[in-house]
Formats: structure tokens, sequence, C-alpha cells
């Protein structure tokens, strides 16, 4: 019956003990739903009691005649889903799990069921993958819209049925961003510098020949602790020893990306994410600036990124710190950047 599945999702997300007849009414509005079906509806919800009549409000006049309040019992609701729920999974393909769903809130399972109809479909038809794909391909497979596994919690419910290590997905993530210099691919060890903001990055890009290193990384904040993964099959060097150098800003947050990254690269290739020390201390010899009060405490992070500092440069970021402030990479002009990079004697 056309409105009884729209009464009943109503129903379910419904936060309070009884519904009014106009609210129930409201859901219809501006639809294309006769008053005989709806009230056809609302009876059979009566009959099976998942609604009952508030005595003292009464019915109204017209006929078929419906209470003007009625009671939710939201145990009858669950029970109704539970049916549906065993119902389908005497239809559905064997590799879909649907336990998950009778603990859940009725209105997940009435979201989520067109989807598991639709993968459904393409388990019976296909079976499973044997050859991985990205998620915007898989997921225009399975339910025909490309962004549904990545923006729409498509990843959840393929988790929740137990389709999500099936699949063979691949994940895509962002590409990492850098700039090469052919000159320093020449060289046993590779150098990298990761700049946390675009301002430096394009500063120090015009100098890029004129250094020994191989890349200058954009790092983006913490984009980069995910995307340096990326950097093998972007730049496929044979054999190569890679040494990282990170320059952010002197701050809670910027500390914190630092010491996430540094553990991802020594995870992945082996070697650490050196403080780039000259940028930082130039930074240091200037006043620090406020406005990063509320930003969140990593006292670990803070703790090991002070270690490649003197004890006199550890007191200047502590203070800086404990008042909030802070040392942005726009601190340091265009020009001094520049000498900086060129100019400092970058051996390990």
């Amino acid at each position: 019956m056309y409105p009884i599945s729209q009464l009943r999702r109503y129903l379910q997300s419904l936060k309070k003990s009884t519904v009014s007849l106009s609210e129930l009414e409201t859901i219809f509005l501006g639809e294309p739903c006769t008053y005989e079906e709806f009230s056809r509806s609302v009876l059979e919800l009566e009959s099976e009691g998942i609604i009952q009549m508030v005595q003292r409000n009464g019915r109204t006049g017209k006929q078929p005649s419906l209470a003007y309040q009625y009671r939710v019992h939201k145990n009858r609701l669950k029970e109704d889903t539970h049916k549906e729920i065993h119902r389908a999974r005497l239809l559905l393909h064997p590799f879909i799990q649907l336990d998950n769903y009778y603990s859940l809130e009725a209105s997940i399972w009435e979201k989520d069921r067109p989807f598991i109809e639709r993968i459904d479909a393409y388990l019976k038809k296909n079976m499973l993958p044997s050859t991985p794909a990205p998620e915007p391909e898989r997921s225009f497979e399975l339910v025909a819209d490309e962004k549904w596994i990545t923006e729409k919690q498509g990843k959840e419910l393929l988790v929740r049925i137990g389709l999500w290590d099936k699949l063979l997905i691949l994940p895509v993530d962002d590409p990492l961003m850098f700039a090469v210099n052919p000159y320093g691919l020449t060289n046993a060890v590779h150098k990298h510098l990761i700049v946390e903001n675009k301002t430096t990055y394009q500063a120090l890009l015009q100098v890029l020949p004129d250094v020994p290193f191989a890349t200058l990384i954009f790092g983006g904040g913490y984009r980069v602790t995910k995307s340096i993964e990326l950097l093998s099959m972007q730049l496929p060097l044979r054999d190569a020893a890679h040494e990282f150098y990170y320059f952010g800003d002197i701050d809670k947050e910027g500390i914190s990306i630092w010491h996430l990254f540094n553990e991802r690269v020594l995870a992945l290739f082996g070697s650490p994410a050196k403080p780039a020390l000259p940028f930082y201390r130039a930074c240091l010899s200037r006043d620090f600036t406020y406005g990063k009060e509320n930003q969140r405490d990593n006292e670990r992070a803070v703790q090991a990124f002070m270690s490649h500092f003197t004890a006199e440069e550890q007191v200047k970021i502590s203070d800086c710190l404990r008042a909030g402030g802070y040392f942005p990479q726009e601190i340091l002009p265009t020009h001094e950047l520049c000498t900086i990079w060129r100019h400092t004697a970058w051996i390990t």
C-alpha cells in the first residue's frame, strides 16, 4: 500500500511516544496520495498494534474514521522490521550478511535496503570480482553512482553487510604534489623538502634547480601524511635511498603534522623526516605572533620536535606554544627562504 512505508519510516524516526493525525498528514503534503490510501494505511498500522488510539481525543467524523492522536509502540515496529530482515535474508545473495541490522535503528535498514537490493543484483549477475578496482569504478558497478562509496556512506554499508573486504576496492588517495629537480636525481641519496604551505612552496620553487634536492613537495597540512605513500609510484626510482626534510609552521598543529609525517616515512622508507633546521632557526630569530590559543596539545609530538633544537631554542618554542603563539612559515620573505635553501650544506 503506497503510503504505509513512508508512515513506518516516519514512526521509526519519531523521538516521542505519541503522534497526532495532523502530523501524519503533513508527511504527504504535496504528494499524490488520496485520503482513502492514507486512511487505509493508518488503519492497517492500527490493526497491527503499531499505533493505538488515544481514547480521550476521540476520532474524526470522516469515513474511514481515524483517531486524532495515536500512541506509538516502537517495539512492534522493531518486530515488523525484524520480520522484513528475516525475509530479505532468504532472498538475498548468501554473501550479504544482515545480522548487524537486528541491533540497529529500523531507519538505517530502510535507508540501506535499496542499495542492498542493487548489490544483490550485482552479485547474482557477476559474483565477487576477481580483479581490484578503484573506489569510484566499483561504486558505479554496484549502485550506478561513482561517489556512493566515498561520499555517501557506501563504505559503511559494505562493512555492515560483510562485503567491504571481498569486493577488492582500491582507495583513491589525493596525489602527492611535488616538483622534480632532474639534476638532483643523479645523487646516490634523493633528498626531499616538504613544506606545509603554498606560499613557501611557491617561493622555493624558483631555486629548486640550484639545490641538491630531488623534489620540493607541497604538504598541504595533514594531507601529505597519507599521500607520501604514493612517492615510489609517482617517482619510480630503482633502488632509491631517500632523505626527508620537513618545514612547517611552529605551532601545535604544525608540530603534530611533522610528527605524524615522520612516523609515516620512517615506516615506509626507513628514513625519518628531519626538521629543516635552518628554516626553523630563521623563524625563531623573529618574535612569534599570537592567534593559536585553541589548538590541541600533543605533548609527545612537541617533545620529539624540540629534541632537534638547542636548549635555548627549546625555551623559545615552549614559551611560544604556552602563550598560544606561533611562527608561521610566511614570517620568512622569499629572498631569505631562497638564500637559506641555496647556501645551506645539506649533508646527512
